[in-house]
C-alpha cells in the first residue's frame, strides 16, 4: 500500500533575486495540475501535504491540496528545503506515523533533497532524478524501511494519454 508520495515543485520561474520566491511558471502549474488529477483517480487520499517554506512548493501543494477531499492538512516542514535532511524528515514522519499509523502524507520538496528522501525510507543505494511535478510511491513501514513501487513524470502521463 502506498502511504507516502514524495514529489518535486512544478516548473519554477528562473533565479533572480531569491531562491525561496521562485513561483510556478504557467507549464509549471499544468504539471502540477495534470499530477494531481491523475493521482486522484488511481489513488487514496492523503492526510495530510507536507511542504517546504520556498514559494514554489508552497504553490505546488497549495494545487494538489485541491483535487484532496475537505479535511486534508496542510503543513511546511522547514526540514523540506533543498538542502534539508532527509534523517530529519523521516525521524519526523515515523513520529507522526506511531500517532497516525495508517496515515498517508505526500511531501512535496525540492532537488536534490527528493531524491535523497527516496533513498532514505526506501534504504536504495541510489538516488533517482526528479523532473518537474515528479513523483515516487512507496510503501513505508516503520523499523522495515520501504519499497519504491512507482515513480512518474508529467513526462510520462503525456505518453500514457496518447
Amino acid at each position: 500500500m502506498v502511504n507516502l508520495v514524495i514529489m518535486r515543485h512544478g516548473e519554477a520561474e528562473a533565479l533572480q533575486h531569491s531562491d525561496q520566491q521562485r513561483n510556478l511558471t504557467t507549464r509549471g502549474v499544468f504539471e502540477v495540475n495534470q499530477v494531481a488529477g491523475w493521482l486522484q483517480k488511481h489513488y487514496p487520499a492523503f492526510d495530510r501535504v507536507l511542504c517546504s517554506p520556498y514559494q514554489r512548493t508552497q504553490q505546488t501543494a497549495g494545487l494538489m491540496l485541491k483535487k484532496q477531499p475537505v479535511g486534508t492538512q496542510l503543513e511546511m516542514l522547514p526540514e523540506l528545503v533543498p538542502d534539508g535532511d532527509a534523517r530529519q524528515v523521516q525521524a519526523y514522519l515515523d513520529a507522526l506515523w506511531s500517532s497516525e499509523p495508517h496515515s498517508r502524507f505526500l511531501l512535496v520538496s525540492h532537488m536534490p533533497l527528493v531524491s535523497f528522501l527516496v533513498e532514505t525510507f526506501t534504504l536504495q543505494r541510489s538516488s533517482p532524478v526528479f523532473s518537474t511535478a515528479g513523483m515516487a510511491f512507496i510503501d513505508y513501514q516503520i523499523g522495515s524501511g520501504g519499497r519504491l513501487l512507482e515513480k512518474l513524470s508529467p513526462q510520462e502521463l503525456k505518453l500514457m494519454s496518447v
